[in-house]
């Protein structure tokens, strides 16, 4: 990693926007007093990187980010690595309570070839925001945070206690530089690796311990037992085949015992019907009462026919009627129009006093009228008179007025109004009295003319005696017709009846031998044939009867007879089926194959395939089990030899003698590595080697012939030569490829002779080295050597920054 272009806004305690350009730098110093704020330029390199700072305290702290009088700042950083060149920057905000906070982290690959001034606008492709800046950073850098403030921020002192530093001492600083603590992580992963490799094992073994039953007596006791299971099911069948005969056999006892309990239920189910008996008599007399009846509706008939020829004879009532409503008619038609005619009269009579009441109205009416205008007249000559003035003109002649002419005060206009209403009222009344007895009396005159039109239209009147005689007759002979057809129709009802009833008779006779025929049917198909019942007499029904009862009668002794032989027989079926199945359910029981004791032979038989495949499936998780006893003891011996590799690795690494170990060999590659930096740092001169004996660091010096002595006998300068070259190889191993190294030392402690043995040793490995090296320093005999100084102030408004010319 190597910076080239460095920005800080109101960072530290820089609270003014300042860029540090190191894109032309090889070699360079940051110097000015103690406390301007050199060491914050590195703080900024590395929280441009990792978004913390050593100095801090502890990781992923920001709070001493923000200068203190201000509420956001920003990092952001050019810088090239592996041959790429990326741009970080980080802004930062404090918020509401004052804790400060990274607000925003970006990470970008940029163009080489753009200007720096321009490189933050030319992404070629971002790589990372937010929490992800960081992880990325390390990736693009190969540079973890502890190693980059291990090797790039070189603690020098450190390195100097390190060469003079006794073999404990520098152990302890090895394990602190070098991350040796992995070991102690390694024996802890050990330890829990122990830990769980023994209960892996005591898991197993307490599995193991349920399967103590999976052993070989058990398999060979099971596997017995299913030989002689299937021993016992190839043999059974014979015995399964008995019980299945003696079940046929006790079906068929059934069977029969049920038909002859069939055949006695039928045979007592015989019964004679209780009309049987009358059955007979019954009919004839019914038939008998029919043909009685039949005759006597016979002269019913008769005597209605001859009442409705005497009523046809007579002829229909409807002429006889319509002449004597027309003789009505007449008869009322003549006195309505004689009415009219008179009313008629009486409507013309009464006109000429209406119109003299009429033409008296009128003349009121006229003389109201004249009143009212003359009243008017009046009215208006007073009002006119009261306008007049004497010398004025009138306004109706237009003469001047000499004198005001004299009135008398006319009469109330309103009551000539009433009079002349009165007068138009009576007027209108007897005008419309008048009309409507016009109207009336045309009217009345006119309906007079036409009842006398339409009497004369009427035939001659006849004799109205005559036809109340005619239409008595007629409903004499319409009564005794009625009679006639009640009578008749009462006649054909007994018949009716008397028929019915006789073919009732005949259809329960019917029946009845229907119901004979069925019985004897029944008999037959219920087992009778050997002992048939006897032919039925079809000319007497109550003996066909009684002779099928007397068959009944010794069917039912002989029925009795076979069912207790059936019933015996069934008896001795069922006593030999229970003893065989009694004989073979013992011979499972032997075999522990238990059955209900009224079992079917298909269940006896389902048990022995059940008892079968039990035993087969018990002897198959037998051997499953033993498989997985094996596998277990397996585990077992698998697990504790981990757990006793995992025990070793734990104590061996828990031992101090590793740690010696392990640092002596770090320290002899350090050595080995240190000692070629120095001889090139010494123009040859000097090597470091380790003593034999005590472990101490010696130096060999070549000007004195390759003599071997303690490094604490060197001068100020060549101490500094030799611890640089220790950490210059501890950064090496540490982190290969470092492009950059800040040294950040107190050279202000050192006299003028080691100052410029610094200095040279600086110069020498700029000159030597691809790799920028920066110092941070106070001291001006050092900075006026460095070719590019980056000068440091501060005052009231923060630090700045400038960078100053090339020293010649």
């Amino acid at each position: 990693m190597r910076p080239l272009l460095l920005h800080l806004d109101h960072f530290g305690s820089f609270r003014e926007p300042v860029t540090v350009d190191f894109s032309d730098t090889e070699y360079f110093a940051l110097v000015g007093p103690t406390g301007a704020g050199k060491s914050t330029i590195i703080d900024a390199i590395c929280f441009a990187l990792y978004g913390t700072v050593p100095r801090w305290g502890r990781e992923n702290a920001v709070a001493h980010a923000l200068a203190p009088s201000v509420a956001a700042g920003k990092v952001a950083m050019v810088f090239d690595s592996d041959g790429r060149r990326y741009g970080v920057a980080r802004s930062m905000v404090r918020d509401a309570k004052g804790a400060v906070r990274t607000k925003e982290a970006r990470l970008d690959e940029l163009d080489p070839a753009a200007p720096l001034d321009q490189v933050f606008d030319a992404v070629v492709r971002p790589i990372a925001e937010g929490e992800n800046v960081t992880p990325e950073a390390q990736r693009v850098t190969g540079l973890e945070y502890r190693f980059f403030t291990q090797c790039v921020v070189l603690p020098q002192g450190r390195f100097a206690e390190f060469l003079h530093a006794a073999p404990r001492e520098r152990q302890d600083l090895l394990v602190q530089l070098l991350d040796a603590d992995v070991y102690e992580r390694i024996r802890q992963s050990a330890a829990r690796e122990e830990e769980a490799a023994k209960q892996a094992a005591s898991f197993a073994r307490d599995q193991l311990a349920k399967l103590s039953g999976a052993t070989d007596e058990a398999e060979r006791e099971l596997a017995d037992r299913l030989a002689a299971l299937r021993r016992l099911s190839d043999t059974i069948g014979s015995d399964l085949d008995l019980l299945r005969s003696r079940e046929d056999d006790i079906r068929r006892a059934e069977q029969e015992r049920a038909a002859v309990a069939e055949r006695r239920s039928v045979l007592a189910s015989l019964r004679m019907p209780a009309a049987v008996p009358t059955l007979a008599s019954a009919g004839r007399a019914a038939t008998e009462a029919a043909e009685r009846l039949a005759a006597e509706v016979e002269t019913l008939e008769a005597d209605d026919h001859e009442a409705y020829e005497a009523l046809t004879a007579l002829g229909d009532r409807g002429a006889p009627r319509a002449a004597l409503a027309a003789l009505d008619a007449r008869e009322r038609l003549a006195a309505e129009a004689a009415r009219t005619r008179a009313e008629a009269g009486g409507a013309a009579a009464s006109l000429g006093e209406l119109a003299t009441a009429r033409e008296t109205a009128e003349q009121a009416l006229a003389a109201a009228e004249a009143q009212r205008e003359r009243l008017r007249d009046a009215h208006a000559a007073a009002h006119l008179v009261a306008r007049l003035a004497v010398g004025e003109p009138c306004p109706v002649c237009r003469h001047p007025v000499t004198e005001l002419p004299r009135h008398d005060a006319p009469a109330d206009m309103r009551t000539a109004d009433r009079a002349l209403a009165g007068a138009r009222e009576r007027a209108e009344r007897a005008r419309s009295a008048h009309a409507r007895a016009e109207t009336s009396a045309s009217m009345l005159a006119a309906q007079a003319d036409r009842l006398e039109s339409e009497l004369a239209a009427l035939p001659a009147p006849v004799d109205r005696a005559a036809l109340e005689g005619t239409l008595a007759a007629i409903a004499k002979a319409e009564e005794v017709a009625g009679e006639a057809r009640q009578a008749l129709r009462a006649g054909r009802a007994r018949l009716d009846k008397a028929r019915a009833a006789a073919a009732q008779a005949e259809r329960q006779a019917e029946t009845a031998w229907r119901d004979l025929e069925a019985a004897r049917d029944r008999l037959l198909v219920s087992g009778h044939q050997d002992d048939p019942p006897p032919p039925l007499d079809r000319d007497d029904l109550h003996h066909a009867w009684t002779d099928l009862l007397g068959w009944r009668d010794r069917a039912a002794q002989a029925a009795l007879a076979a069912l207790t032989e059936r019933e015996e027989r069934l008896t001795r079926a069922r006593d030999l089926l229970a003893a065989d199945r009694r004989r073979l359910t013992e011979r499972l029981a032997e075999h522990g194959v238990v059955a209900p004791p009224d079992a079917s032979p298909d269940q006896l038989g389902a048990a022995v395939a059940t008892a079968v495949a039990r035993a087969d499936a018990a002897l198959e998780r037998l051997r499953e089990e033993r498989r997985r006893a094996a596998d277990l003891e397996r585990q077992v011996a698998a697990k504790e030899h981990e757990a006793k590799v995992a025990h070793e690795l734990a104590l061996r690494l828990r031992a101090n003698a590793f740690e010696r170990w392990l640092c002596a060999e770090a320290l002899a590659v350090l050595v080995a590595s240190a000692s070629d930096t120095l001889r090139e740092l010494s123009d040859g001169q000097y090597e470091l080697a380790l003593a034999d004996k005590t472990g101490d660091i010696e130096v060999i010096d070549y000007g004195e012939a390759g003599m071997r002595r303690s490094a604490r006998t060197l001068s100020g300068g060549e101490t500094f030569q030799a611890a640089l070259a220790l950490a210059l190889a501890l950064s090496g191993a540490v982190a290969r490829g470092l492009d950059s190294i800040f040294l950040d030392e107190g050279f202000g402690t050192l006299d003028p002779a080691t100052l410029d043995t610094v200095a040279t040793t600086l110069e020498r490995l700029a000159a030597g080295q691809e790799r920028m090296i920066g110092v941070v320093t106070h001291v001006p005999a050092l900075a006026d050597r460095v070719p590019v100084r980056f000068e440091v102030r501060r005052d009231g408004n923060g630090s700045h920054v400038r960078k100053a010319a090339i020293a010649p």
